[in-house]
């Protein structure tokens, strides 16, 4: 391929392509901190007004001391994630490494990995990931991948690869509960219709959800030894979708919780069902079984298993429409109406204090207002 120097610069060049285009390139050379030489190039540009411009950047940039940002240029998001972690992977706690490691795998890699780490704009970010997780994750969720995501960028300004991080001021917005949860009294009529209604495995499962607050990922990814009956005690240690099982997604969701005896009860009961589903496939139950099992097969239950069960309690019982979410949403706006503190329910939730706070807010004022009432009531008697 003939290459033909502009007259703006020596740098700077034109060349015809097997189609007979005009391109446009340039091959800059220059010596690095080290006082190696080094070379930038880059071709297939359109015009000679934006080669011109190219070139002038890596110029500028080379004039500015931005070394390492010229010979990184290509790097893409996925190349730069693999070095960042294997970097620091080692500083972390294991299950920080473990959060990073998998949102990098799950998430930052299958949707922003080909891009450009240098060229990665905000639009594109917001458009290909953070409004894309919406559509899948709570907004709360998605805001601690947009955390970690900001973490890994943050390095690689520190390390000179890029100028700035772009991404500091993207707004998440905070999950509103609305009416995805019901009263204490409407909850006892779901579950009374549940348990009419439904087989022992979807009725288990909705009980669990109800009494724990666990995420319906989490309680579909229980084996049974996470699961002590004796000690009245349930452990979250990963969480199972469609996608299969994996660690949770933050170092707050290993958790231990405490269940009360209606759900221990309900429990042993179901596990005896489990034996005599299992032996009817030619199959012993183990400890390293999945909780919630299908009768049809005796395998693990799919994450849709609630859809058609929640219709048919909703069209029963003439309640609002939940989601099995809300039954996580209930447990929560229960435990705040009987005055438990902030701490309490994040642990038993696997979220942080101020996650609860940025959930139910609104909730914890209208409680506000009503102790100020109650405390005026109790002088004036």
């Amino acid at each position: 391929m003939k290459k033909y120097k502009s007259k703006k610069d020596n740098d700077l060049y034109y060349y015809f392509n097997v189609k007979n285009e005009k391109l446009w390139g340039y091959r800059y050379r220059y010596y690095d901190a080290l006082g190696k030489r080094r070379e930038k190039s880059q071709q297939g540009l359109k015009s000679e007004k934006v080669a011109y411009r190219a070139l002038l950047e890596v110029k500028a940039s080379i004039l500015n001391g931005e070394v390492k940002q010229v010979e990184n240029s290509n790097l893409t998001v996925s190349e730069w994630l693999d070095i960042w972690f294997e970097t620091h992977k080692n500083d972390w706690e294991i299950t920080t490494q473990l959060q990073r490691e998998n949102a990098i795998k799950y998430q930052m890699k299958p949707m922003l990995g080909k891009y450009k780490l240098a060229e990665l704009d905000k639009t594109t970010y917001k458009r290909v990931y953070i409004n894309k997780l919406l559509d899948y994750y709570e907004p709360s969720t998605v805001q601690l991948f947009h955390r970690l995501f900001k973490v890994a960028i943050n390095a690689a300004v520190d390390d000179e690869i890029i100028p700035r991080n772009r991404f500091k001021k993207i707004t998440i917005p905070v999950e509103e509960v609305n009416d995805n949860f019901l009263t204490a009294k409407e909850l006892n009529e779901f579950l009374k219709a549940a348990k009419e209604l439904e087989n022992i495995t979807n009725y288990t499962l909705i009980l669990l959800l109800a009494y724990t607050g666990v995420r319906k990922g989490e309680a579909l990814g229980l084996k049974w030894n996470n699961i002590d009956l004796e000690n009245n005690k349930i452990t979250v240690e990963r969480t199972r979708d469609k996608k299969g099982a994996r660690t949770p997604k933050t170092k707050n969701s290993y958790r231990t919780i405490r269940v009360d005896n209606i759900l221990v009860s309900q429990l042993k009961l179901y596990r005896t069902w489990c034996k005599m589903t299992k032996l009817s496939f030619g199959k012993h139950i183990s400890d390293d079984d999945f909780v919630f099992i299908s009768y049809q097969s005796g395998t693990p239950t799919g994450e849709n298993t609630l859809k058609y069960s929640f219709d048919r309690i909703i069209k029963k019982t003439k309640l609002k429409r939940i989601t099995p979410h809300g039954l996580r949403h209930t447990h929560a706006t229960i435990l705040i109406s009987q005055k438990q503190p902030v701490n309490v329910i994040a642990d038993r939730l696997g979220n942080t204090p101020q996650m609860i706070w940025d959930t139910y807010g609104h909730i914890f004022k209208e409680m506000e207002e009503e102790s100020v009432i109650a405390f005026s009531q109790a002088l004036h008697f």
